[in-house]
């Protein structure tokens, strides 16, 4: 890539994440729209600046992967559902992500990889030989699990002389986010409760294999040898009716869920990580409210919270497209946060 020529980016779909990730690209020095993947037929043809509200961009959005394969560009911004959603384990997304780094496009996912050493030999020989074919590089983010749950943890403990136990706890307030494909499809939340107990079982999967991920890689960058990671999870009902942006929350149907991941030592806790899912946090006083809290147990004892993070998805994407320059500059092969330079918001500071 000659030198200050802009990195030329792939949007790989438009969701709730995708869009945000969109715009970001579209408006940032230094990086230029090469091609948009979308999965909705009634985007398919759409400029890819319609979608998003800004003035049209040249670049036309497609369904045709074998098109985005062939394109000229540096970097993937992959942030579709999770392949359970379509009815395929996961072996569908590592198959996408390595057609693309065989054909030379770094890639940045958001649907975990964060530490795919995590998933076994297989499949990190999979990406790793893509890579080599590729001269490309994989990079897993996301913000939980990712960043809040590895990052920050990781960060803290540097202030340690000894560590005990990390605790991480996420709580989300679901209200406003309008996608019915993530709120009630994904989460489960309308769900009647013997629905959700039949459809939480692939969820539970994806989710087990993706905050596994980050605990995995708390423990190997602290010379921690896990026997397991445990998980358990739990629901509540709503006792009234109420709206949603994603639709109508029926008196009776899931409304909350609650879901704890432990990394094991001898059956002792090294870390847990507690989640929790609202569908309305003003109605659901079951739990805690949203927030992050991070605390490490220890000498010293550290407590850290984030009480808002405004609007995950948007988050999600800036911490994506923040590390789309050290990704490109990267060795090929598979980089972790634990690899790469520290993304932050360079360039990205309005002062009023």
């Amino acid at each position: 890539m000659p030198v200050n020529a802009p990195i030329r980016v792939v949007q790989w779909a438009t969701g709730s994440i995708g869009r945000y990730a969109l715009r970001s690209v579209l408006s940032r020095p230094g990086l230029q729209l090469a091609g948009v993947l979308v999965y909705d037929p009634d985007k398919i043809g759409k400029d890819a600046g319609e979608l998003v509200g800004l003035p049209p961009t040249g670049i036309t959005c497609t369904d045709d992967v074998d098109r985005i394969l062939a394109l000229d560009a540096d970097c993937v911004l992959h942030m579709p559902l999770p392949a359970f959603y379509f009815g395929t384990d996961q072996t569908s997304d590592v198959e996408t992500i390595c057609a693309l780094l065989a054909s030379g496009k770094n890639v940045i996912t958001t649907t975990g990889f964060v530490y795919p050493k995590s998933y076994g030999p297989g499949v990190v020989e999979r990406v790793e030989t893509a890579c080599a074919a590729g001269g490309s590089t994989l990079h897993g983010t996301g913000i939980n699990p990712g960043f809040m749950s590895d990052f920050l943890p990781l960060a803290l403990t540097g202030l340690s002389d000894r560590v005990d136990h990390i605790y991480v706890r996420e709580s989300s307030d679901f209200r406003g986010h309008p996608s019915r494909q993530v709120v009630v499809d994904l989460v489960g939340f309308t769900r009647s409760a013997k629905d959700y107990t039949a459809a939480v079982r692939p969820y539970r999967m994806f989710q087990r294999s993706l905050f596994a991920e980050s605990v995995q890689l708390v423990a190997d960058a602290l010379d921690v040898r896990l026997d397991e990671v445990e998980e358990s999870d739990d629901f509540e009902l709503a006792t009234r009716e109420f709206e949603i942006a994603a639709g109508t929350v029926r008196e009776g149907t899931v409304c909350a869920s609650r879901w704890v991941f432990s990394g094991l030592v001898r059956g002792r806790p090294f870390m847990t990580i507690e989640v929790v899912y609202k569908a309305d946090a003003a109605r659901v006083p079951r739990w805690p409210d949203p927030g992050f809290v991070l605390h490490i147990e220890g000498v010293p004892h550290m407590t850290l919270s984030v009480d808002e993070v405004s609007h995950g998805p948007a988050a999600a994407a800036a911490h994506a497209i923040n590390a789309v320059p050290a990704v490109c500059a990267a060795p090929p092969g598979i980089r972790t946060l634990l690899d790469l330079p520290f993304a932050t918001g360079r360039g990205r500071v309005r002062l009023r």
